[in-house]
């Protein structure tokens, strides 16, 4: 199939029907400036927030507005990315995964509501399987796949060869398929899962 097609309304919809039985709030945004809009709407001004490595964020712009300190949150990835202590800024990281908010994306969402996010260290995993009280999730709609299967698929011949190239690109030398999270329920009441659909082609 073609991983880069944004599917029909009605598949869309379907999907975010599918979500809603397995924990997770999801709604359609026509483009990344209404879902950035969302997105930080949806976050208290005060809150503690930790955001995943995604294209998705730097697309809409949300990550240059966290660079650009011009919000109301606290942002644990400054504190991070001020240490200078290699052993002390892992133990940052560690405590990052249980940030109030913790902002993302996924690298497919099935038409029966499974979400699958692959990761070469794991860092943002713990967050969305346990940690984070609030996960919100940024997606454009072309990572909506018929099912596990094409998730899986999708994840390996499409998704690894771009983030990839992406790396070496930044003379890290590649990466790697480390861990994937299939999120199938979330069934903690207190945690509460939002995702973003948007009608345009975003991350990979």
């Amino acid at each position: 199939m073609n991983y880069d097609e944004i599917p029909p309304k009605e598949v869309i919809q379907k999907t975010i029907t599918a979500l809603a039985p397995r924990g997770i709030r999801a709604g359609l945004f026509e483009n990344k400036e209404d879902a950035l809009s969302t997105l930080k709407n949806l976050i208290p001004a005060g809150a503690e927030i930790m955001t995943g490595s995604s294209t998705t964020l730097e697309q809409i712009g949300f990550i240059n507005l966290l660079r650009s300190k011009q919000h109301p949150w606290k942002n644990l990835k400054d504190e991070i990315l001020a240490e200078k202590d290699p052993q002390r800024q892992v133990e940052l990281r560690i405590r990052s995964v249980a940030s109030k908010y913790f902002i993302g994306s996924v690298n497919a969402v099935t038409h029966q509501g499974e979400v699958l996010i692959a990761s070469a260290s794991g860092s943002q995993l713990p967050a969305y399987a346990f940690t984070s009280k609030n996960v919100i999730w940024v997606v454009g709609a072309q990572k909506i796949v018929p099912n596990f299967e094409e998730g899986m698929k999708r994840i390996q011949e499409y998704c690894f060869p771009l983030e990839d190239q992406r790396m070496k690109k930044l003379g890290q030398g590649g990466s790697t398929l480390g861990k994937i999270l299939i999120f199938n329920q979330e069934i903690i009441p207190s945690r509460k899962f939002t995702l973003i659909f948007v009608k345009e082609k975003l991350g990979f």
